[in-house]
């Protein structure tokens, strides 16, 4: 007796800071993506309890370190998004933790689903070069003038801390480039939501074409 193999699409999503990562998200899961939100997994590593306080601060001080046990995040954030040598050993730290957890979800989905499409989130891909993990590679933008408005609506950040934290990732156009499938969310959720069922159809469509997947579509 023959068994079939698991047929499950990897792909990434990565975009700008306040771009609309987690609206895209939550429309993909809707279509029936297995989305894994790499932030998510981050928050419950600072959080009380969480694998990764100890070594936080340990690394920052006990000054990151909340009244409940946790990790403060606003004030990791401000020593962070001003400190490139601080956000890289912030990273070093955490990226390993999130990744091991990450593939876990993901070879979950595989042994239940059998077939499908894994999407993992995650804000820094292209920087770090993790896109390469994946068959696909999804790229969520906005104009970036809309881009630092809702980066300071969403967090009350001034102009001045907003920029900083945008300049801390790479330029958009730079992700764009290295893009599969490109989600503009600058327009109206409807058309958002109208570009997300056009990437999940050709995301679909690449799971079909699995083992033997076409040679990656830049900005289709």
């Amino acid at each position: 007796m023959t068994s079939t193999a698991p047929a499950i699409l990897s792909a990434g999503m990565t975009g700008g800071i306040a771009c609309g990562r987690t609206t895209v998200g939550g429309m993909l899961t809707r279509l029936g993506a297995r989305v894994i939100d790499m932030d998510a997994l981050a928050h419950e590593l600072v959080a009380p309890e969480g694998a990764a306080v100890a070594a936080v601060v340990e690394a920052f001080g006990p000054a990151v370190r909340d009244a409940d046990g946790g990790v403060n995040r606003k004030a990791l954030g401000a020593r962070v998004f001003s400190d490139a040598a601080a956000r890289a050993r912030l990273e070093a730290i955490l990226h390993p933790m999130i990744l091991e957890r990450a593939e876990a979800l993901i070879a979950d989905f595989a042994r239940t689903a059998e077939r499908g499409v894994a999407i993992t989130d995650a804000a820094l891909l292209v920087e770090t070069g993790g896109y390469k993990r994946y068959q696909r590679l999804i790229v969520v933008t906005c104009e970036p003038a809309l881009q630092l408005q809702r980066l300071m609506q969403r967090d009350g950040l001034s102009e001045p801390e907003a920029r900083a934290r945008i300049g801390a990732q790479a330029p958009l156009h730079q992700k764009i480039a290295m893009a599969d499938y490109h989600i503009d969310t600058s327009g109206t959720l409807a058309q958002t939501e109208q570009r997300a069922h056009e990437v999940w159809a050709m995301l679909l469509d690449d799971l079909e074409s699995l083992p033997s997947l076409p040679q990656r579509r830049r900005r289709a």
